[in-house]
């Protein structure tokens, strides 16, 4: 952990911490049941005063505490473009998958990447510093996952970017070495002396003793003529 990102870590553990003293309080609002609060927002007798808890401008962490359950909502920091992409597909990624973390929210709240809701069904079930023990560590992790994702993506997209240019290379360099050559690095032009005349030569005309059905007077011919005659 790093030491400005202590102190940020430590105020959101205190503070989340005091707001986990939950109690099991039925619906005033709906006989015999029990709702999150803090989710049905009928009872605002009900609700505590929401806290904030910001590191900058980018990264920031909302707790909203209610008498039977708190909401926990954590906007990651985005440096750049790629890293706004990252975020929405990994948080994509945990949303869809919400049922296996069991506090996880589908859907966060307007202005932050990722929810929590923590019911006072989870402290019954689960200990408590437990759960603060999770939101602290994906609030350590997600920055470090998202780093990591992006220094993969800058080295599979060089990768991607050499194999497309390396067959053109290969391709041009024995065209190249055709009319060039090469020294230190530098390609210099061929002598034209070298390079092979690829002008267009009409082919030679035969001769009149070479048509087609005439044959050339010689004596070994002319004794045959004479035989058969």
């Amino acid at each position: 952990m790093s030491q400005s990102l202590r102190p940020y870590l430590s105020c959101v553990r205190t503070t989340l911490t005091a707001a986990l003293s939950l109690s099991n309080f039925a619906s005033q609002a709906s006989e015999r049941h029990n709702v999150p609060e803090i989710e049905a927002q009928t009872s605002p007798e009900l609700l505590l005063n929401p806290l904030t808890v910001s590191r900058n401008a980018e990264e920031r962490v909302l707790i909203e505490p209610s008498v039977n359950s708190v909401r926990i909502s954590i906007r990651i920091k985005q440096a750049d473009e790629i890293e706004h992409i990252l975020v929405h597909k990994f948080t994509r990624f945990l949303t869809q998958r919400a049922e296996a973390f069991f506090i996880l929210r589908r859907k966060p709240v307007p202005g932050y990447d990722i929810s929590f809701l923590i019911t006072n069904f989870h402290t019954e079930e689960m200990l408590k510093h437990k759960l603060v023990d999770f939101i602290i560590e994906f609030m350590e992790e997600v920055d470090k996952e998202i780093s990591e994702m992006k220094l993969f993506m800058n080295a599979r997209a060089r990768y991607v970017a050499e194999s497309f240019l390396t067959p053109v290379i290969l391709f041009l360099i024995p065209l190249a070495l055709q009319h060039y050559t090469i020294a230190n690095n530098i390609f210099f032009p061929t002598p034209l002396c070298s390079v092979p005349d690829l002008r267009y030569t009409a082919p030679r005309p035969r001769s009149n003793s070479l048509r087609h059905g005439s044959q050339q007077r010689t004596p070994a011919n002319a004794e045959r003529q004479h035989t058969r005659l």
